[in-house]
């Protein structure tokens, strides 16, 4: 199955590590760190375009590297999405 990231971008659930409201997880400082030094290895991907991000999703990009890509769509939106299509 396939998710709908916004902005043309579609990944497999099988990709999906995890998915996160940026708002209340970029409270902590661990998150911050994480989502710094997957900008400075060139492991995000930003699907917002011109739209306010409002979550972002952790994906296995195989051979043990990881993406990130910020959405504009909410994280219990992409939720319900995976959930109605099972």
């Amino acid at each position: 199955m396939y998710l709908h990231l916004g902005h043309s971008t579609v990944i497999t659930y099988d990709e999906i590590i995890g998915i996160f409201d940026l708002d209340a997880t970029t409270v902590s400082k661990a998150t911050r760190d994480y989502l710094s030094s997957a900008e400075k290895r060139g492991g995000v991907v930003n699907v917002s375009a011109y739209d306010l991000p409002k979550s972002f999703i952790v994906c296995n990009a195989g051979g043990g590297n990881k993406k990130v890509y910020i959405s504009p769509i909410s994280s219990s939106t992409l939720l319900k999405r995976m959930h109605t299509a099972l």
